[in-house]
């Protein structure tokens, strides 16, 4: 447990402050669009380890958020349909999984050959990512199985106790997870239905 954790309102100044936490392999909570997120440097093997523990879920792989189309392009392979959904919905609440072009460990993948990306609606989260380096997990801040929190007090008493930081920035305006998406193979998956409806996907795949 974290005695020394702050809650911070999301100044520029604290977004910074959060970054370099992240950058030195610390974990964080922070607003999105959808739902407060838990996150770290993928690329940090104890962190990405912490933040599942912190969950207490090591069955499925950490989403990731990325600071613009850009950076998900070096992170997975991107096809006809994600062009379409990306061009459509980011930055939105919705995650594409992908074949992965970037190793992370266990605790991230799942040992997966894929990766859940997406670009957040949400200048905190695109510029806390981008301050850290273009990409973070980008996990809902709750105990597995509990209820995803939409302002920063209620996942300051989820997981407070267990973070460097907390970013306030407000009650999150959608108040759900995001719609995710599988395209990493011949058919198209949604996994989690979210803000963003399976009547829209299909729509702008032409389906």
């Amino acid at each position: 447990m974290n005695l020394w954790m702050e809650i911070l309102q999301a100044s520029e100044e604290a977004v910074r402050r959060a970054a370099a936490i992240i950058r030195l392999g610390g974990v964080v909570i922070y607003p999105t669009e959808t739902v407060y997120g838990l996150g770290c440097d993928p690329a940090n093997v104890d962190a990405a380890k912490r933040v599942c523990m912190i969950k207490g879920r090591v069955d499925k792989p950490l989403p990731l958020a990325c600071s613009d189309v850009d950076v998900a392009r070096r992170l997975v392979e991107f096809n006809p349909p994600a062009e379409r959904l990306a061009s459509r919905f980011w930055p939105g609440p919705l995650v594409l999984v992908l074949p992965a072009r970037v190793d992370y460990s266990i605790w991230v993948t799942r040992g997966a050959r894929t990766l859940g990306v997406r670009v957040p609606d949400h200048a905190v989260a695109r510029r806390l990512a981008e301050l850290s380096g273009g990409v973070i997990v980008s996990t809902s801040a709750n105990r597995s199985g509990g209820p995803p929190p939409t302002t920063a007090g209620e996942a300051a008493e989820a997981l407070g106790g267990e973070v460097d930081l907390i970013l306030d920035g407000g009650r999150t305006p959608l108040g759900e997870p995001s719609t995710v998406v599988d395209l990493s193979g011949e058919e198209v998956w949604i996994l989690r239905k979210g803000p963003i409806r399976s009547e829209q996907i299909r729509e702008a795949l032409g389906l």
